[in-house]
């Protein structure tokens, strides 16, 4: 019993590390994996591709309602979500919304 109690604190951060800094986190499944975006415009930042059969509980904590979703998360604060819908399609202009959005942070730091 007393390794639970000491193992909720650690699971619950390491739930949160991939929102930490500037992240890009993409929210798929196997059968949608051909409708995701490419994260590697992103590699100077924190990127993430979850899968729903792997990753359950971030999808729901998550409110993750289409697949694939990609956030662009700032210090833990969901800065911009791009979803889907039921077309299982990303919009073509994805990397340039997230990339328009980390512009946006880099630029408020000065």
């Amino acid at each position: 019993m007393r390794w639970l109690v000491l193992l909720f604190p650690i699971l619950s951060l390491t739930a949160q590390d991939f929102k930490s800094e500037i992240s890009v986190v993409q929210f798929s499944a196997p059968f949608t994996q051909d409708s995701e975006i490419s994260l590697k415009p992103f590699k100077s930042y924190n990127t993430y591709t979850f899968h729903i059969t792997d990753r359950q509980e971030i999808f729901d904590s998550e409110e993750i309602k289409y697949l694939p979703t990609v956030i662009l998360y700032h210090n833990g604060e969901e800065i911009k979500r791009i979803e889907s819908g039921i077309s299982l399609k990303l919009p073509d202009d994805s990397v340039k919304k997230i990339q328009k959005e980390i512009d946006k942070i880099i630029e408020s730091k000065f």
